[in-house]
């Protein structure tokens, strides 16, 4: 090779290295400023907060607070908004409707997923097509249903309409079908239960998906706010998400919106602790039932 070509050989070299970190300065550019722009309504959130309602008012916003830092919001939030009955409300219906819903989904996945009736496929096809329906286009046929059981303003209305997930069963039916299915035979020579292997075989496998479904679930039970508010907004069974909606109106009409930002703030920790310990297993249990079809 002669030093000509070493030298363009090097030149290009040079010219691809630049390159490469050109582009990777433009990427970590535009994530970081997608984040911020993810980020910002949560920083702002907390600002808000910690302000006085007469600095919240202001013409010119502050991003930080300029006229002390007002933490006794937090209190104010949590007594006058009655969030210690709001946080009872929202966990029970999401604890119940979880459990069930876990039963449901693992019974019809492991169905799906294993035994063999007629018209299995075609049913789950059927399943699955509802899923292209929103779901926002059966409220007022819920409605009509759920009145004519008598089930208004009751647990019952928070937690039965939800309780079956096609998502859910086709999520973990793609689990349970990446584990062989000569396991299944061998324990059938073995005289065991459908139910036993259920139990004792596929459910410990496909443990990050359940994980997986079990947050989902009760992320959407706490952050639902249509259906609560339009079936059960009564004091006994109100929702926190509804709850917040109108406890800081002031007898004038007027609205704390610091208070309000401190008990949003509240109500979205708990959610902000499930992303931050937890992620690794929704993503875990996402990734591995999307492996085989």
């Amino acid at each position: 090779m002669t030093a000509a070509h070493e030298i363009n050989l090097e030149q290009v070299k040079a010219r691809q290295k630049v390159v490469r970190i050109v582009v990777k300065v433009l990427l970590y550019a535009f994530l970081g400023f997608m984040a911020l722009i993810v980020i910002f309504p949560f920083y702002w959130m907390i600002i808000s907060s910690l302000k006085s309602l007469e600095e919240y008012r202001q013409a010119v916003p502050t991003f930080i607070p300029t006229k002390g830092w007002h933490f006794s919001n937090y209190a104010k939030a949590f007594t006058d908004g009655n969030l210690g009955a709001l946080f009872w409300h929202t966990a029970y219906v999401g604890i119940v409707s979880t459990i069930i819903s876990l039963v449901i989904t693992v019974l019809a996945a492991f169905a799906f997923a294993r035994l063999e009736f007629k018209g299995k496929n075609l049913l789950f096809g059927a399943l699955l097509a509802t899923m292209m329906i929103p779901g926002e286009l059966f409220t007022i046929t819920n409605y009509i249903t759920v009145t004519r059981f008598g089930w208004l303003n009751t647990y019952t209305v928070l937690i039965v309409p939800f309780l079956v997930s096609v998502f859910y069963i086709y999520l973990l039916r793609q689990n349970f079908m990446q584990i062989p299915n000569e396991l299944y035979l061998a324990a059938k020579v073995d005289g065991t239960s459908d139910l036993k292997y259920l139990w004792k075989v596929m459910i410990p496998l496909a443990l990050p998906s359940l994980i997986s479904i079990t947050i989902l679930k009760m992320m959407g039970a706490w952050n639902s706010y249509i259906w609560p508010r339009l079936v059960a907004n009564d004091e006994a069974h109100r929702m926190i998400t509804n709850g917040l909606r109108n406890a800081f109106t002031e007898s004038t009409g007027d609205v704390n919106f610091p208070v309000q930002m401190a008990a949003v703030a509240i109500v979205s920790f708990p959610l902000f602790l499930v992303f931050i310990f937890l992620r690794k297993y929704i993503m875990k249990g996402v990734s591995r039932s999307g492996i085989k079809g």
